[in-house]
């Protein structure tokens, strides 16, 4: 698996490259990746099918000057920003591995992740760090890290964020309270819900890449083909709001 440490300057170049990396395995039948980046400002992210005047308070968003975007995968709106760690996954499908369907790729990555972060301190290795939901991990019940998937014929993307030291102040006012819940949230609000790993993503980062055995770096990203998908899908409102 190749490595690459890679944020870009925008929020829509930054989604724009996790599918980017997917086509190029895709069409090339290339590597597998576990890529990190980090966001520079707060922006909103809706999930593929979420409707956005339902999910997201827009008004405030607007009132903060904070953009709101759509990712190429599933899963529930968050608010991104400073104090988060993105990881990204792609990997090969085969008919003889753990991620040949949506529902065992989920259960595999995600005990992946959870074996991952439960090495990183000693604290943490005596909590229970558990998979909540279909693609949360949560500490005392309270989500650290949110997930989506998306897949092609041959490769997979898998990503989420992990929170590390985000601010929660202001998420309420921008987020409501989701259409969709995972059981175990019991209608809390976000402040209640949500929790900071607190490491730092120096230390997430070593312990994924030692999971994933991400060793050897990715050397030619394909950043043309992510310029032109930031540009022409990632930054418009037709693609932004399409719902």
């Amino acid at each position: 698996m190749k490595l690459l440490d890679l944020t870009l300057p925008s929020p829509a170049e930054n989604l724009a490259c996790d599918e980017a990396l997917l086509d190029a395995a895709e069409t090339n039948a290339g590597d597998e990746v576990l890529r990190f980046w980090e966001p520079r400002e707060h922006f909103v992210v809706v999930g593929y099918a979420n409707k956005v005047a339902t999910e997201v308070n827009v008004a405030a968003c607007k009132a903060r000057g904070i953009p709101v975007l759509r990712r190429c995968s599933g899963g529930g709106t968050v608010l991104q920003g400073p104090g988060c760690l993105n990881y990204t996954l792609v990997l090969r499908i085969t008919a003889d591995n753990p991620l040949h369907n949506i529902g065992v790729a989920n259960q595999f990555i995600m005990r992946q992740n959870r074996a991952a972060i439960a090495t990183l301190n000693h604290q943490l290795s005596t909590i229970n760090v558990a998979i909540r939901g279909h693609t949360d991990l949560a500490i005392s019940e309270r989500k650290f890290s949110g997930n989506s998937q998306r897949r092609r014929k041959h490769f997979l993307l898998f990503h989420g964020t992990f929170l590390l030291n985000f601010d929660f102040a202001f998420i309420s006012e921008l987020l409501p309270m989701p259409s969709k819940q995972p059981d175990y949230r019991e209608h809390r609000p976000h402040t209640e819900f949500l929790a900071n790993l607190n490491v730092s993503a120096n230390e997430v980062k070593a312990a994924l890449r030692q999971t994933w055995k991400a060793e050897e770096l990715l050397k030619n990203p394909p950043l043309e083909k992510i310029a032109t998908l930031a540009r022409d899908k990632y930054a418009t409102r037709e693609w932004n709001l399409k719902f």
